[in-house]
């Protein structure tokens, strides 16, 4: 006589999905009846102080500046309110970027810079841990105004409405600057991850050689010259040429192929 097949009990799944519920919300939602507590606490605080460790990791400019009770706090509200789109643990920095995004857009009252400076935490982070190299050395006879250009992969540009790379403890601005703040996070080769403010120009050279790449440079500058409506590009280019070359020389732009 065949047996019959053994099914996990309904009331099993349930506790399960109750559990999951608990430990998002505990303040909010009980324990499943019949589970001793202190062994639910356990799972409780290893939940939490996990994702608070990465976080807090990930994000310490943000931690110093809201402080601990406010990102604690912050962080119980990702635990409960957000659902991830990866199941990767190292990935949850991001997804704290797109949950304070969320947040912004529904006015919840969160400081007004808090997720660009979230981005910019994040973008270091992925920049440190990006499998991309940086572009090799070029050769002596390299000229970035004639030959075609590449960008580096590891050299990003970043506009923002606040001054990200400023704010701390010491300094939370009420109201954001007319000017729009453009930075430079680029890895070296020794795999340092570092940041410069740059101009409107340099950002806007940058992203265009990510753009149009295997172009020369001095197409890209004329280009910019368009851009910006000034009567006399001839000038612009020279005037933007001893910029090129710098970006070139720091490895932020280089020879393509």
């Amino acid at each position: 006589m065949r047996r019959p097949r053994v099914h996990a009990p309904e009331t099993l799944l349930m506790q399960q999905f109750g559990l999951s519920a608990h430990l998002r919300d505990p303040e909010h939602v009980p324990a499943p009846t019949g589970l001793e507590d202190r062994r639910v606490a356990i799972y409780r605080e290893l939940v939490f102080g996990n994702l608070a460790t990465l976080l807090g990791g990930a994000f310490p400019v943000i931690r110093a500046t809201l402080g601990e009770d406010a990102f604690a706090a912050l962080v119980r509200a990702f635990q409960r309110d957000h659902r991830a789109t990866t199941p990767l643990f190292p990935e949850l920095p991001r997804e704290l970027v797109h949950f304070l995004e969320v947040r912004a857009q529904a006015g919840v009252g969160d400081p007004p810079w808090l997720p660009e400076l979230a981005h910019y935490e994040w973008l270091e982070v992925a920049l440190d841990y990006a499998e991309s190299e940086p572009l090799p050395p070029a050769s002596p006879g390299f000229d970035p105004l004639a030959d075609p250009l590449v960008a580096s992969p590891v050299a990003w540009p970043v506009a923002y409405a606040w001054p990200v790379h400023r704010i701390g403890p010491a300094f939370q601005p009420a109201v954001a600057p007319e000017a729009t703040t453009y930075l430079l996070l680029q890895r070296d080769a020794a795999g340092r991850v570092r940041f410069h403010e740059i101009g409107a120009v340099s950002f806007r050279l940058i992203e265009r050689v990510g753009e149009v790449p295997a172009t020369a440079g001095a197409t890209h500058l004329a280009a910019l010259a368009i851009e910006a409506g000034v009567d006399d590009a001839a000038s612009f280019v020279a005037q933007a040429e001893p910029l090129l070359r710098q970006l070139a020389a720091a490895g932020v732009v280089g020879p393509a192929g």
